[in-house]
């Protein structure tokens, strides 16, 4: 398999075509972003950190059958994805009070929610990724309602296999932001990333191990996404 022409450049990702019409090479950058793309740093090592997270992420998510892109990491830096077309809808879940939800509702963070809450978000830089409902998204024609609801059931499962995988290192799954795709046959499966970028993680102290340490400026990023990753290989190899 060999890397082709870049197709498309986001905010910390290249996508690049293969051979295979139906598969991409996705190469992880080191840029680190904040405030929907206002301020932009580049982090050396970032990108490394967040590929290699991902992958082992994703194959745990593969071997409890949930579909995703994800086929293999192919380096430090790059994994192998099915083509999909990204519906553009981000998918946050939150099992505690933080970050934009404690700020609308003028709350603490850190109280726990008596059951998971899932929002949806417009994805659109040029709209600042509006908070929207079910009746927008059907509105802007991103998915059908029998659609939608298997993303909160998918969700929702994610999120219960998350919270044991974070577990066992000790981290607690606060909130994260996932994406979904629809394949060349309309299947919906589970895409982009799941790394400290798309994930809010809480250790036993409250200590942040997710991007909060760069939007914050409260710690060292590549110190703490290191941690994250020694944490989940060594867990691996038990």
């Amino acid at each position: 398999m060999r890397k082709g022409r870049l197709l498309y450049e986001g905010k910390a990702k290249k996508l690049y075509e293969t051979e295979d019409k139906q598969l991409i090479w996705v190469e992880y950058c080191d840029n680190a972003t904040a405030l929907n793309g206002k301020r932009k740093e580049e982090i050396k090592g970032k990108g490394a950190l967040n590929n290699q997270i991902t992958s082992l992420i994703f194959q745990k998510l593969n071997a409890e059958q949930i579909q995703t892109s994800f086929i293999e990491q192919l380096s430090k830096t790059e994994q192998l994805n099915q083509k999909v077309e990204i519906i553009p809808l981000e998918v946050v879940l939150r099992n505690r009070v933080a970050g934009s939800f404690a700020k609308r509702f003028g709350l603490e963070e850190g109280e726990v929610l008596p059951q998971p809450i899932i929002e949806f978000y417009y994805k659109s830089d040029a709209l600042d990724d509006p908070f929207i409902n079910d009746a927008h998204v059907y509105f802007l024609e991103l998915a059908q309602p029998e659609e939608l609801e298997f993303i909160k059931s998918e969700t929702l499962k994610i999120n219960a296999l998350l919270q044991k995988i974070w577990a066992k290192i000790g981290l607690s799954l606060v909130d994260f932001k996932l994406e979904f795709g629809r394949t060349a046959e309309g299947e919906i499966i589970l895409a982009d990333e799941i790394s400290p970028d798309t994930c809010r993680l809480w250790d036993a102290e409250g200590n942040h191990l997710d991007k909060d340490v760069f939007r914050r400026n409260i710690g060292d990023l590549i110190e703490v996404y290191s941690r994250v990753l020694t944490a989940l290989q060594e867990e691996k190899e038990l």
